[in-house]
């Protein structure tokens, strides 16, 4: 209890300065209205109405451990797109770092985020994920929140879905959560995705290119039918762009874990709460 306390109180203490405009912003972008934000995939957004909604709750599906790492990256491309301009918060269970590694600065630079305007929380649990992106999601000065949550905890029912919908409502913070090891269950998301990994072209050089994503739209609630689209992250514009080139090597999200070869330990600038 003193641990999970100590955790909620850090979050609290950070949303508080950025409250008072204690992080830098990310660097500016083009999408900055309210409403609706385009994706760049051009059918991607028609099929959808236009792009995703700020302010709501969406939630993306790894159907196996494999795909986590890519609807982790399919996430954090979301984050960039609905919040350029405020601090993103990632809650994650400490479970997920020890499975697939830890956030990596560098590697989050690469997907075109700043890790300075990243403020990481590490719980326990899933019941301290949802209390601490439900206090993050009250704060209107977070730009997004990306909450990982690993298999299907009863906590996360209908009514805590719908508390978060709501409190993203009401403050204008948009709320992405990953669902891995979990069937898809009723919930208040505004949309429901599903995302795998796919081989990504090879760049000149014969280095690793663009992330690219197998992404299937499960549900939407304004009545919108299910359809698959191919992507690939466009790092130097911060958008999606669909699939065109035929697959080469395999690009995933990169992480920092603890059994790579050793390396020369580099600074990575989070925000840590927890």
């Amino acid at each position: 209890m003193t641990a999970r306390r100590d955790t909620l109180a850090a979050l609290k203490g950070t949303l508080a300065r950025l409250e008072r405009g204690g992080m830098p912003p990310a660097s500016p972008h083009a999408d900055l209205g309210p409403g609706l934000v385009p994706l760049g995939a051009a059918s991607l957004d028609a099929a959808i109405g236009g792009g995703i909604a700020r302010a709501a709750l969406h939630e993306v599906h790894a159907e196996a451990p494999i795909h986590v790492p890519a609807a982790t990256g399919f996430t954090l491309g979301l984050a960039r797109r609905t919040a350029p301009s405020g601090p993103l918060v990632w809650v994650r269970q400490r479970f997920i770092d020890q499975e697939f590694g830890r956030p990596y600065g560098r590697g989050l630079a690469a997907l075109g985020l700043d890790p300075a305007c990243v403020v990481l929380v590490r719980v326990k649990d899933a019941e301290e994920a949802l209390k601490a992106t439900l206090d993050a999601a009250r704060c209107g000065a977070v730009g997004a929140i990306v909450a990982e949550i690993w298999g299907a905890p009863k906590i996360l029912d209908l009514t805590a879905s719908r508390r978060l919908s709501l409190a993203a409502a009401e403050s204008g913070v948009t709320v992405l959560m990953t669902r891995a090891g979990a069937e898809p269950e009723p919930s208040a998301a505004l949309s429901r995705w599903r995302v795998r990994g796919l081989a990504s072209e090879a760049a000149e050089g014969g280095l690793p290119g663009r992330p690219a994503f197998s992404v299937t739209l499960l549900r939407h609630r304004a009545g919108i039918p299910p359809r698959d689209w191919s992507m690939e992250w466009d790092r130097e514009h911060g958008r999606f762009r669909e699939r065109t080139a035929l697959p080469g090597r395999l690009a995933s999200l990169p992480a920092e874990r603890t059994a790579a070869p050793a390396m020369e330990p580099q600074p990575v600038p989070f925000r840590r709460a927890g």
